[in-house]
């Protein structure tokens, strides 16, 4: 079994429970199997266990001798992750166990998301609470559900059940860095019905595909350059609807509303006559658009193939909505902080579009559009009121087409505490072990932090962890390294918070 590579690992309980995560099916809101697990796992620990109706997991450990009458910390991390695989990879991710790979300091997957976010902060909390040899404050683990698609376990999360004063989130992914504050955000749908028409007689059809981008954390990875594969392939059939009369059959693009969509595929029709200035359209922009990101996407491949005739295509007047609202729809950093350096303050991504058709009805004479385009889009903002404007702005630009737009709950930002004491103690205890300085930010990505510091005003937060880089793409990695240096320095700020 592929789970074997990781037997030589240290620190050696970390990696075996993070094998053990891996072959439990987690997507967000599908965390059963998991919640289940953990719930188990306590009670044959003989700790004190419980899980609420959303399938949040607590786990409670009393304190080690002479620690008794220390402040209780509480251990958080998440136990949903980010399923996201290569087109050409089969892998059902309801059932399929990760399949790890050693890429020499590194350790990915097999085509698909890893899990190590955050599936590597819930195995270092198991393996803290086994550890009978660790000196520690009493403990409280809580492991959340669906953080990655609403953090909804957060949410939810009733105000009296924890009892601690002090948080350590074990969710961040720069090792030798301290995170005390987030952005928060807010997700804005939206829906465009279409009818379906016959394909014009001589028509060709071809799919068109956008493809080999790096994708992304939309928080983490919004600032970096990276190409938008919903915004590039519409480039393309903006400017072809506009020049080469083509027709839009279908449109397909990225997946969940956290992630910078990496792949992005359409069906189109064009008449015979239009076929060879088009495919010359299509080398040309693919050139120039290779060029504006080659630094940031390297791989990007454009690729048109000749495809059978679809049956019916997406009528005409919804199709030049549909482009030109894409092609307007802003993507990437709308504003940079003005007290930060380097530190964006707004974001937006267009993260996916889907079709979905309905069944042939009749309604009292009214004949029912044929289907729905559905269209997902995130904001964040460390700033409230620029997280609503941003949202505030992507809905008017849908509803000039006459779309219907809905706003999530959203979620609240993190406010630093500079003069946290765990900081001051995490910092200390970094320096001592490796003779620098971590570094001491606030991230433009959500963190449960913000939810639990809103129901939890007093708790004192940080948020540290291991290096990973790729999260929510199939590149997703993390640095074997990384782990060992994690897990000491949480045994040293434990041992310190006496």
């Amino acid at each position: 079994m592929k789970q074997d590579i990781l037997k030589n690992l240290k620190p050696a309980r970390v990696w075996h429970y993070f094998g053990e995560i891996m072959q439990i099916p987690r997507p967000s809101k599908h965390e059963e199997r998991i919640s289940a697990y953990l719930v188990d796992w306590g009670k044959k620990q003989g700790l004190e266990t419980k899980s609420d109706k959303l399938g949040n997991v607590l786990i409670r450990k009393p304190a080690s001798k002479g620690y008794e009458k220390s402040p209780m910390v509480c251990l958080q991390a998440h136990m949903d992750m980010v399923c996201e695989k290569n087109s050409d990879k089969k892998f059902d991710f309801m059932k399929d166990p990760i399949q790890p790979v050693l890429d020499g300091e590194w350790l990915t997957a097999d085509g698909t998301t890893l899990g190590a976010d955050d599936g590597i902060g819930v195995a270092a909390i198991l393996a803290i609470l086994e550890d009978k040899t660790l000196k520690h404050p009493a403990l409280e683990a809580l492991i959340t559900v669906d953080e990655e698609t609403g953090l909804t376990g957060a949410m939810g999360l009733s105000k009296s059940w924890l009892k601690s004063e002090i948080l350590l989130n074990f969710d961040d992914e720069d090792e030798g860095e301290y995170c005390i504050g987030c952005a928060g955000g807010i997700d804005t749908t939206v829906e465009l019905d279409y009818n379906l028409v016959p394909v014009p007689r001589g028509h060709q059809a071809f799919r068109l595909r956008v493809y080999g981008l790096k994708g992304g954390h939309s928080g983490d990875d919004i600032h970096r350059g990276r190409g938008c594969a919903n915004k590039l392939l519409n480039r393309i059939l903006w400017n072809a609807t506009y020049k080469h009369s083509m027709r839009l059959a279908t449109i397909d693009g990225g997946n969940l509303r956290n992630a910078i969509a990496r792949e992005a595929e359409a069906v189109v029709t064009l008449p015979e006559a239009q076929v060879r200035p088009f495919k010359t359209m299509v080398t040309k922009m693919a050139k120039a658009m290779q060029f504006e990101f080659r630094t940031t996407e390297p791989d990007m491949k454009v690729e048109l193939k000749a495809v059978d005739t679809p049956k019916k295509l997406i009528d005409k007047e919804t199709q030049e909505k549909l482009v030109g609202v894409l092609y307007a729809c802003a993507h990437g950093v709308l504003a940079m902080s003005r007290e930060v350096d380097n530190f964006v303050e707004t974001s937006t991504n267009l993260a996916s579009i889907k079709m979905k058709e309905r069944k042939p009805q009749n309604a009292k004479g009214k004949t029912q559009p044929s289907g729905t385009i559905h269209i997902a889009t995130s904001q964040r903002s460390s700033v409230e009121s620029a997280k609503m404007a941003a949202a505030e702005k992507i809905e008017a630009t849908f509803r000039l087409i006459g779309a219907r737009v809905s706003h999530g709950d959203g979620y609240p930002g993190w406010t630093p505490n500079p003069d946290s004491r765990v900081l001051k103690v995490g910092v200390a205890v970094y320096k001592k072990m490796y003779g620098r300085e971590p570094v001491v930010r606030a991230i433009h990505a959500g963190l449960e932090c913000g939810l639990i510091g809103q129901k939890y005003p007093h708790m004192d937060m940080i948020s540290y962890g291991p290096t990973l880089r790729g999260v929510h793409s199939p590149d997703e990695r993390i640095e074997i390294k990384t782990v060992e240096m994690f897990w000491n320095q949480t045994v040293e700020i434990l041992k310190a918070l006496k």
